[in-house]
């Protein structure tokens, strides 16, 4: 009886090893990874704006689980390709709260679900499928031998290596195809879809009937809005006016020919304080580009570097100041040195508008030439047709202009009322009997 008990319990031993043998051994994937992990050293190493974007993207958990299958490879950009060389633009782009997709694809295009050492580097180019499924190529550079990712350079390789995973220190930020045309499609604004606010519908009072919409615009045609309408507000309010949703009137490239018209003035030559007050001190150019960009056409009077450098301090010290002055010598029509020639001489004196409202610009024809201005701070039509497109024409100038003072009327003080009194005539004969007679009678006295 004992025997068989024995047998039996040896026979439950050997069942119960049989099945743990036979189980399927799983490795644990738990949330909380080994300290010698590539990950901890990632968060631990000087790629500290790699591992910052990885904190922001909420990245930690998914790396975890991917550490926890395999080993993986990281190719991680050196801080100042993320911090000085990164376009500003497109880093706020990855940080806005509605990009995190993108910035999870970005930084997920940098590593491998592999383990890939230098030695293990391919001598030819070899697709790798990365953790966002998309693929990288690795190649060896053959003059140099030196290792790339793409066309990104491996500065430091076999950087940090650990048990399950390597890091690559790279030159500069892998962008995948996906996130540069979603960055451009924000940027561009086409994926921007506005409702325009109608008000409520008008009642002609006439027929007391709807008012029917007006028809629309059709390509190329001239804008309904006055010029005045469609600026933005003064410097003191929009000192750098944003640029709209393009509506159905953006049938040209404004910001092109305002671009190109300001590299014709610099090549030219002797318009640089133009340019620079156009660029730079102002945001005039984006204003220019975006009412081209609306249809309208600009004539701007250049001064020359000479001319500019004879401002005064005073003169440009008031806020908005640079942007006054440019805008008496914008004139919102389409003029050449032909059209405003054959204007004086036929008219005499033309005075144009100018986007310095109310504020006039005076020509009159002076020497065979064009004279813009007031008396001494008149200027010349110095160098005709700098630039023409048929949307924006450049006239250089020998001066800056200004708006002529608005002086008071003086009124003349009124005379004082004099009252004469009327002698009475004598007659003819009356004088001549005085005569003869003397002067006895009181009548001729």
């Amino acid at each position: 009886m004992a025997s068989c008990y024995g047998v039996s319990k040896l026979l439950l031993i050997l069942l119960t090893t049989s099945f743990a043998t036979a189980l399927p051994a799983t490795k644990p994937v738990s949330g909380q990874i080994n300290s010698n992990s590539v990950l901890v050293a990632l968060l631990d190493s000087h790629y500290t704006e790699l591992a910052e974007l990885v904190e922001k993207a909420l990245l930690l958990q998914t790396l975890e689980e991917a550490v926890g299958r395999h080993n993986i490879t990281i190719f991680a950009p050196r801080n100042d390709a993320l911090e000085r060389n990164l376009d500003p633009l497109f880093k706020s782009f990855l940080l806005e709260p509605r990009n995190l997709k993108s910035l999870q694809t970005l930084l997920m295009f940098h590593i491998l679900p592999r383990r890939v050492s230098s030695p293990q580097w391919p001598s030819l180019s070899h697709h790798h499928r990365t953790l966002s499924n998309d693929h990288v190529h690795l190649t060896v550079d053959a003059p140099t031998l030196r290792l790339k990712v793409d066309s990104a350079e491996i500065i430091r390789p076999d950087d940090v290596i650990r048990p399950d995973g390597i890091i690559h220190g790279i030159e500069r930020l892998l962008i995948p195809r996906s996130v540069q045309e979603d960055f451009n499609r924000r940027r561009s604004l086409r994926s921007i879809s506005a409702v325009l606010p109608e008000g409520a519908p008008e009642v002609d009072p006439r027929t007391n009937r709807l008012k029917k919409p007006p028809p629309p615009v059709p390509a190329g045609a001239p804008p309904v809005l006055p010029i005045y309408s469609a600026m933005s507000p003064g410097p003191s309010l929009a000192p750098a006016p944003a640029p709209g949703p393009g509506g159905p009137r953006h049938h040209f490239n404004g910001e092109a020919q305002v671009k190109d018209f300001i590299h014709t003035l610099l090549h030219y030559g002797g318009y640089n304080e133009m340019a620079d007050i156009l660029v730079n001190l102002t945001s005039l150019a984006t204003e220019m580009g975006r009412l081209v960009s609306e249809g309208y056409v600009l004539t701007v009077l250049a001064p020359n570097d000479e001319a500019m450098a004879k401002l005064t301090t005073d003169q440009l010290s008031e806020p908005g100041a640079p942007e006054q002055i440019v805008y008496y010598h914008i004139i919102p029509e389409y003029q050449t040195e032909e059209s405003m020639y054959n204007a004086v001489r036929r008219f005499g004196k033309v005075k144009y508008d100018s986007l310095r409202f109310p504020h006039k610009v005076l020509a009159q024809e002076a020497d065979g030439s064009v004279k813009f201005g007031h008396g001494e701070g008149s200027a010349y039509l110095f160098d005709p047709d700098i630039y023409t497109d048929g949307r924006i024409s450049v006239q250089g100038i020998d001066g800056v202009l200004f708006p002529a003072e608005e002086t008071p009327a003086v009124v003349k003080p009124a005379a004082p009322v004099v009252k004469k009194v009327a002698k009475s005539r004598r007659g003819k004969l009356m004088e001549v009997a005085c005569k003869m007679m003397g002067s006895r009678f009181t009548s001729c006295q």
